[in-house]
């Protein structure tokens, strides 16, 4: 618990912030998060679910918490966001201020995934191959442990030598993000490598590595600021005494964790358990492998590897392919896409299959785990060659990545031939047709909850999750259920420290067409924007899809289109440095975005004076993992529309109106331009759940 020395500390690190930082304002909802943060990491096993309003302060208040109480337990402070912009401004900004005003000193460290940083071996390999011929685009051997998929460009060879001419001088630290060259999606997954692609201690370069030279910094550092997806990754590793994390980052007993825009969670470690299989190019990866395979035999000069000749290897590997072929046959036998659909979709109700693709399942799910352990037993003797050269280096990798792809195929495959737990909610399991006419098969937990359980829940010294939005209008229950909040959490929503009523009014108009009449909706929408947006000013319209955004697009008089800037046109900060330029000259500016510059949006005073929200952020319901989560919920008489659907929409659009009012000068308008808030049951609850803004309800005449 609290100690009193702690409790001192906390006061006069925010004593010395409230004095040191100019134009400081008290605010008691900063003052109550840095008591609530501090009392839910002091205690062991803690937990907080805190929502924070834009204004609040909530990064100097974790930071002041989290640090002493990190201090007073000799444990470690790690911060996980969302985004990589937040995590920018924590360590370039927050922190170091943070540091100035407590007048502390700490070792503080940016954790990201290995595809974040270049992998030197790949750089070598690269530029040493530059000179293949077609054909021959290895490093002189068999083009299936080739780096370039095609002739390099000369932009390509000018750019590999810029990049590693400021890595070998030490001017340039292989941090990607911060590359002294623009690197695009060629070259960029040339330059980099996965997990499996690596081989750790056993490379050459694994001194000057920078993925393990920023993993060296982590492990010295009091505070570690990483994105959610590393940390996910982390907990869900098998650590030891059988735990969980501690793999990448600090052990979890060890650490007290603070989760910034935490009401991504649920979505992120959802997708951390999602595995999927494309079927036909995992037909066509085996017969790479086997071609591999076969150089690694060769290679090593070994006659057997992981107890199996080379020809008993090549026979698992065509029986793991026939396999894959005969379940592809089987689902098209069974399932006929509708020529119509965009995006066709076969999903298991209540996350059940055929039974036929569930036996077939079962064969591939067993034939896949005995090749996996082949197969790290082959790696494991290229790795471990003294003297292979460049062409150990090459399959080395090539193997470690195709352990990864068995990884995807054995997940996925467990989950089509397991029967789901009793009481807990099943997996969605199903089928889809990309653009090449391939089936992909997939499957994927539809809740958090039982996962954070088991490798957050009890396993961190403590943990705190917040955000400006996790509940619906102060109800937890729906954020709780989700990332499976221990009973005994603490919840809180914090009261806005703007004044909302005076600097916001919230306007629904009164347009006579709701949503589900798509054309005439979109038409509606154009029409109200051409009349009553101010085309001079700075604004934001937000759109739930990129259909109705190319509508409305498409039906706007021309001299307006010239005033949008719309998302996916260009990049996002060039989108936002443009608008940002014509409405400081004051020429107006308007972007048309969809859900992400309605999350991560920061245009203060006259560059955002007027919000347009055109629908409401209803899930697009043939979500398959959406469906088979309400399908449960109904399967047991409960109410998934009333449960899920109302309070995440209310929650988006509580999020979405608060790219308004960003400092306690700004003013302007939300504008909402969907009449189901007025005219639906359910609509005047979700009204209520948003902040305290001036009302304005047109009514139809």
């Amino acid at each position: 618990m609290l100690t009193d020395a702690t409790k001192d500390a906390i006061r006069a690190a925010y004593a010395r912030l409230k004095e040191g930082l100019p134009g400081f304002r008290p605010r008691a909802a900063q003052g109550r998060m840095i008591a609530e943060v501090a009392k839910a990491l002091a205690a062991e096993g803690g937990a907080a679910a805190i929502e924070a309003p834009t204004g609040t302060g909530k990064s100097m208040a974790y930071l002041i918490a989290g640090m002493e109480v990190a201090r007073a337990q000799k444990k470690k402070l790690l911060i996980a966001t969302a985004t990589v912009a937040l995590q920018e401004q924590l360590v370039e900004r927050d922190i170091p201020l943070y540091l100035k005003l407590a007048g502390h000193e700490a070792k503080v460290a940016l954790a990201k995934g290995r595809g974040r940083y270049l992998c030197p071996r790949n750089l070598a390999m690269a530029r040493q191959s530059m000179g293949a011929e077609a054909g021959q685009l290895g490093l002189g051997f068999d083009a299936d442990l080739a780096l370039w998929s095609k002739p390099p460009a000369e932009r390509d060879k000018q750019a590999l030598s810029k990049l590693a001419g400021a890595f070998e001088r030490g001017e340039w630290n292989g941090d990607m993000d911060a590359a002294p060259e623009p690197v695009g999606d060629f070259l960029r997954p040339m330059l980099t490598t996965s997990a499996g692609g690596c081989t750790g201690r056993k490379c050459i370069h694994f001194m000057n590595c920078p993925f393990f030279a920023a993993r060296r910094a982590v492990a010295d550092a009091e505070l570690i600021v990483a994105n959610q997806d590393l940390v996910l990754a982390d907990l869900t590793m098998p650590g030891e005494d059988e735990g969980w994390g501690g793999v990448i980052l600090p052990k979890p007993a060890e650490t007290v964790y603070v989760f910034d825009e935490a009401h991504h969670v649920p979505a992120k470690a959802i997708d951390r358990g999602a595995a999927e299989v494309y079927l036909g190019a995992s037909v066509r990866q085996l017969s790479r492998l086997a071609r591999q395979v076969h150089a690694a035999y060769s290679l090593t000069d070994k006659e057997s590897l992981g107890k199996l000749s080379l020809d008993a290897g090549d026979a698992r590997l065509q029986e793991l392919s026939d396999g894959l072929e005969e379940l592809e046959k089987a689902i098209r036998l069974a399932w006929l896409p509708d020529p119509g659909e965009s995006e066709p979709i076969y999903r298991g109700s209540l996350g059940q299959l055929p039974e036929d693709w569930v036996t077939q399942s079962q064969a591939l799910h067993a034939q896949t785990a005995e090749i996996q352990r082949w197969l790290t037993a082959v790696r494991r003797a290229v790795v471990e060659m003294t003297d292979g050269g460049p062409t150990q280096e090459a399959l080395a990798r090539e193997l470690g990545m195709a352990l990864e792809r068995l990884d995807r195929q054995e997940r996925t495959w467990r989950a089509w031939a397991g029967d789901d737990a009793d009481n807990a909610p099943p997996l969605a399991r199903w089928v889809t047709l990309a653009g090449d006419q391939q089936l992909v098969c997939h499957a994927s937990s539809v809740s958090a909850g039982g996962l954070l359980r088991h490798v957050l829940w009890g396993n961190a010294s403590g943990v705190v999750l917040t955000s400006a939005t996790l509940s619906a209008g102060g109800n937890f229950r729906g954020f709780a259920d989700a990332v499976g909040l221990p009973n005994d959490a603490v919840t809180l929503s914090l009261p806005s420290p703007f004044d909302l009523a005076a600097q916001a009014r919230l306007e629904v108009p009164a347009i006579d067409v709701l949503p589900d009449a798509r054309e005439a909706h979109a038409q509606a929408i154009c029409d109200w924007l051409a009349d009553h947006l101010d085309w001079a000013a700075g604004n934001l319209v937000l759109f739930t899809s990129r259909a109705k955004l190319d509508r409305v697009l498409q039906r706007l008089p021309i001299d307006k289109v010239r005033k949008v800037r719309a998302q996916g046109s260009l990049g996002k900060a060039q989108l936002i440095a443009e608008h940002i330029a014509d409405v400081e000259s004051g020429k107006g500016s308007t972007l048309f975005g969809l859900a992400s510059f309605g999350e991560g949006l920061d245009l203060p005073g006259k560059l955002c004076e007027t919000v347009v929200i055109t629908q409401l952020p209803f899930a697009v319901p043939t979500d398959p993992v959406g469906a088979t989560y309400a399908e449960w919920l109904e399967s047991r008489g409960r109410n998934p529309f009333l449960e899920v659907s109302i309070p995440e929409a209310t929650r988006l659009l509580t999020q979405y109106c608060g790219r308004l009012i960003r400092s306690e000068t700004d003013r302007g308008r939300i504008v909402l331009l969907d009449r189901r808030v007025v005219t639906k049951r359910y609509g005047a609850g979700m009204l209520r759940a948003l902040p305290p803004f001036q009302r304005v309800i047109e009514h139809v005449a």
